[in-house]
């Protein structure tokens, strides 16, 4: 039943996600780790984030800037890989814990950073990539604070959407690269994923005939309620252990 509940959030999840470009990690990630414990969870994530983002590309694979995802992705992966080193030391506990933290500060971090008139290049993009890889190997999604930044390099629509999807797809796949590497990713966790990603790609793929009719700033008020409810649901567990 578990199981069933957390295909059905991924279906919404991957909806979301495909309509703004992030929010998948969010809404699932707090149902795996109830379910699964934060350890098993972020590879099982990863595999399906990994999924989802591929459905992404391939719902707008003639609007990806290349460039820009080569820019950034040279520099996200390897950090990527170092953030996933650096998850697998630190306690359970404290994971969750930092989890939660993360998803609450997004909320004005993310509203600051889309009031900034900033204009980014690939240079830029590749600075951004090594820091949000290395926070994307120990935080699960870093989506809402990617976004800002490929919006001021000046993609829209479909563009920013292939091209940040493409882009973490990169990302995602160095850091599940890393947890089997190091033992991390049995089996087991790459099937659950597997069917988990699924039902995210299904929703990607609903979710592109919405993308021109979404009013945006409720979306940004659903996403940080979204962010605050996931927050608060990871304190609630590093508190409870």
């Amino acid at each position: 039943m578990d199981f069933a509940l957390v295909l059905i959030l991924g279906l919404v999840a991957g909806t979301v996600g495909g309509i703004v470009g992030f929010g998948t990690s969010i809404m699932v990630m707090p149902a795996l780790v109830l379910v699964y414990g934060p350890r098993q969870a972020v590879p099982i994530m990863a595999i399906a984030v990994v999924m989802a983002n591929a459905s992404r590309v391939a719902a707008w694979w003639r609007e990806v800037d290349w460039r820009t995802t080569l820019a950034y992705s040279a520099t996200g992966m390897p950090f990527a890989a170092m953030g996933a080193r650096t998850l697998l030391v630190l306690p359970p506990g404290i994971v969750e814990a930092v989890l939660g933290a993360f998803f609450i500060v997004m909320i004005p971090v993310r509203r600051w950073m889309a009031l900034q008139d900033w204009r980014l290049n690939r240079w830029h993009l590749a600075v951004v990539g090594a820091f949000i890889g290395f926070l994307s190997g120990i935080v699960v999604s870093t989506g809402p604070l990617n976004t800002p930044f490929f919006l001021m390099h000046g993609l829209v629509k479909g563009a920013y959407l292939g091209t940040e999807a493409m882009s973490s797809l990169a990302v995602f796949g160095a850091k599940a690269v890393t947890f089997r590497a190091l033992g991390a990713l049995p089996a087991e966790a790459v099937i659950d994923g597997l069917i988990i990603g699924s039902s995210l790609m299904a929703g990607a793929f609903i979710a592109k005939r919405y993308v021109r009719k979404i009013d945006a700033e409720r979306f940004r008020l659903l996403m940080d309620g979204l962010l605050l409810v996931a927050g608060l649901t990871m304190l609630w567990a590093a508190l409870a252990r």
